[in-house]
């Protein structure tokens, strides 16, 4: 089997992708996540933290004219990195390639697995319900494993709105979005989501956070998470949607600050009747009713079948994608 990404020369080839796409999601279901030492997003981690103690300015330090300076020197070490990652990637598929069909579709799944994590957020957020039940605090506890705001102040509802809050962005961040741009450009594109999403997670929300200033620093991965999520999140808006609120939907997506956060979270806030809001910062559906411990296991039930709608969904457009090719004067 030749090693070109884009070659349907031999009938196997438009297969192996879906296969492999199927068989991490039945890895991730079975095993979880790796080892942290094992975990390539562990390894993003550590090197935007490397990188990020060097591109951000100590708190204070910001002048107006250094500005640009900041903002263009964490492009360079972003784009660095992501090349890294981006190379190391394509290798591996490389790599991948040039074994048997079987030991291919393997490869590419067991490299693909770390990169999605839909057990793990199933499995958080049903802990954060487990521990409200016991009490408030432990709720908050374990709800700051999930989120960034601050939880100390939060209620035993608006624990649980934020759970099923995170529970929706997350499924685009952790599951959907690395799915897609897997099936749209390999594990390369999986690769570079899952660095882009890292990245924003540690570089892109502004303000001061370990004695750094990131209002300039963070604004690439910010706008680069923006852009790779785009089509995803509007996706995953798709597969959660209650049919016919198509308005709401859009005033919902419109009200976060965040570009892409709020058309998951939107969808599931009106599919499940309830209201999700993160403190002095938004409310979704408005005029829902407070989320309940049953709304909790509703959410989980309804991002789990989006996990396989849309799996297939993907499997579908990989497949149609040769037979396009084949068939186009």
């Amino acid at each position: 089997m030749g090693v070109s990404f884009w070659s349907f020369a031999d009938p196997l080839r438009p297969a192996v992708l879906p296969l492999s796409l199927w068989l991490a999601l039945a890895i991730d279901r079975l095993c979880g996540e790796p080892p942290a030492r094992f975990h390539p997003v562990v390894w993003m981690g550590h090197a935007l933290a490397w990188a990020g103690a060097r591109v951000a300015p100590l708190a204070g330090a910001v002048h107006l004219e250094r500005r640009l300076k900041v903002f263009w020197h964490a492009a360079i070490y972003w784009c660095a990195l992501a090349a890294m990652v981006v190379g190391a990637a394509w290798a591996l598929q490389t790599a991948c390639f040039r074994a048997p069909p079987w030991a291919t579709v393997l490869g590419l799944a067991l490299c693909l697995k770390p990169l999605m994590a839909w057990r793990m957020l199933r499995t958080e957020v049903l802990a954060v319900e487990a521990a409200l039940a016991e009490s408030l605090e432990a709720g908050r506890e374990r709800l700051s494993r999930l989120v960034s705001r601050d939880v100390a102040q939060l209620t035993e509802t608006q624990v649980r709105e934020s759970a099923i809050a995170s529970l929706a962005e997350n499924l685009n961040d952790s599951v959907v979005a690395p799915l897609f741009w897997f099936a749209l450009a390999g594990l390369p594109g999986a690769a570079l989501y899952r660095f882009a999403n890292t990245a924003d997670a540690m570089w892109g929300y502004p303000g001061e956070r370990n004695g750094r200033h990131w209002a300039w620093a963070g604004k690439w991965a910010a706008r680069a998470d923006d852009v790779l999520s785009w089509l995803p999140a509007r996706l995953t808006a798709w597969l959660l949607w209650p049919r016919g609120q198509g308005a709401a939907l859009r005033h919902a997506a419109r009200l976060t600050p965040s570009p892409n956060g709020g058309w998951p979270m939107g969808a599931m806030a009106l599919r499940l009747g309830v209201r999700l809001g993160k403190p002095g910062v938004y409310m979704l559906n408005a005029t829902g009713r407070e989320a309940h411990t049953t709304d909790v296991h509703r959410a989980v039930a309804l991002c789990g079948r989006a996990v396989w709608q849309g799996a297939l969904l993907l499997t579908l457009g990989m497949l149609a994608w040769p037979v396009a090719l084949a068939v186009w004067p």
